[in-house]
């Protein structure tokens, strides 16, 4: 009896994380072939970045001469959402004496049963589902299984130690020209000869209203808020201050535009653009937003050496600061959204004694840090001396 896996998906871009947890889920499962099926408006998303002809013509080159990962574009065929339930009917009709076996996060796993008519999918197929090595996860995981099983479904559990990376992570990284180590082989030569994910975009020196349209795509939708927040507030302090209005306004827009990079890929961005990393930050690479923030102001948005620099000390500080870095930080500490002990305080600082307000912002945070056993950084303890000598 033929085996056929169903791994569907927006696919948007591919990237190697799917090619690898086919290929595994594959030889796991002893499949003879596993449709690899893009879908074309997937109902839980509010629509593709790119159309479904370019993420099908990426699966092919992605999956290549490959005997047994096949692209298919039945979802592509298909009018209106792109429902699992009529995936999997529409292959059991093809193939009706094979062995059917449907392919899913772990996610999508747990919540299967609010789909749309769950019980057609699993009349027809098989689940299985990629388990990372999390414990938490994997009990959810058992927990679900138990519990479709006792209803006469068959689930199995693929291990799925691959590289972890998501589309929209991949999106960032095209956007942040640093995402060719996790793109099958030449897939980012299409993604740049088709122009796609705005890859060829030039972002340099945009006003403010496209600027922000930019990084506002960039970031996780929590952190909106907080960024323009930033940003008027460092714009209504340079005033006060006699800083560059403007240059303030773009540093507290761009001071965050790595932040929904996670730690590893930090690191990554950081290895593209050649720099050479402290010890103390490939310890801590959940730290590395404001230098990586940094890289990409002046790589890809063109910022002057203040602006950058203002980005790079936001979150350690440094010594002998200029006005333009301590707005900066101290904006991104006390801008509207912020409520904490002692907010209020820093606020009146920041608008009567700057070296007052950043020594507090300091202090506090060197005092979070403490409690939390964190180790504090040498720049931090750098600042904070050289404010204590010159207060």
């Amino acid at each position: 009896m033929e085996r056929i896996g169903i791994f569907g998906g927006s696919f948007d871009p591919v990237h190697i994380g799917h090619v690898q947890s086919a290929r595994q889920a594959a030889k796991v499962l002893g499949l003879d072939r596993l449709l690899m099926i893009p879908a074309a408006a997937p109902p839980h998303k509010n629509g593709c970045f790119v159309s479904g002809e370019h993420r099908l013509s990426m699966l092919r080159i992605a999956c290549g001469d490959d005997p047994v990962l096949q692209p298919s574009d039945m979802e592509l065929r298909r009018i209106g959402p792109s429902y699992t339930y009529e995936t999997v009917e529409a292959v059991r009709a093809a193939y009706p004496e094979a062995e059917i076996f449907l392919l899913m996060g772990s996610d999508m796993f747990l919540s299967i049963l609010n789909w749309k008519n769950p019980e057609r999918i699993l009349a027809q197929a098989k689940l299985a589902v990629f388990c990372r090595g999390d414990k938490g996860e994997k009990e959810k995981i058992a927990q679900q299984k138990v519990l479709l099983e006792q209803q006469g479904s068959t689930v199995f559990c693929v291990e799925n130690n691959v590289v972890q990376i998501s589309s929209t992570q991949m999106r960032r990284l095209l956007a942040f020209q640093c995402a060719d180590e996790f793109l099958p082989a030449g897939v980012g030569d299409y993604i740049r000869q088709n122009g796609l994910y705005n890859i060829n975009a030039d972002w340099k020196n945009l006003p403010m209203p496209e600027l922000e349209k930019v990084v506002i795509r960039l970031l996780n939708p929590n952190r909106v808020n907080h960024v323009l927040g930033c940003r008027d507030t460092a714009a209504r302090l340079a005033r006060i201050w006699g800083v560059d209005e403007t240059d303030a306004a773009r540093a507290g827009m761009l001071h965050d535009v790595t932040k929904a990079i996670d730690g590893p890929l930090q690191l990554t961005l950081c290895r593209a653009y050649g720099k050479v990393l402290s010890e103390f930050s490939k310890k801590y690479p959940k730290t590395l937003h404001a230098l990586t923030g940094s890289l990409v102001a002046e790589r890809i948005f063109g910022e002057n050496e203040k602006v950058v620099s203002a980005i790079e000390c936001h979150t350690t500080g440094k010594g002998n600061m200029t006005m333009l870095e301590k707005i900066i930080y101290v904006a991104d500490y006390m801008e509207p959204n912020r409520d904490f002990p002692g907010v209020d305080k820093l606020r009146h600082y920041a608008e009567t004694d700057m070296d007052a307000a950043l020594k507090l912002g300091l202090e506090t945070t060197l005092e979070h840090l403490k409690r939390q056993g964190a180790e504090v950084s040498p720049e931090s303890r750098e600042a904070l001396e050289y404010l204590k000598m010159k207060i």
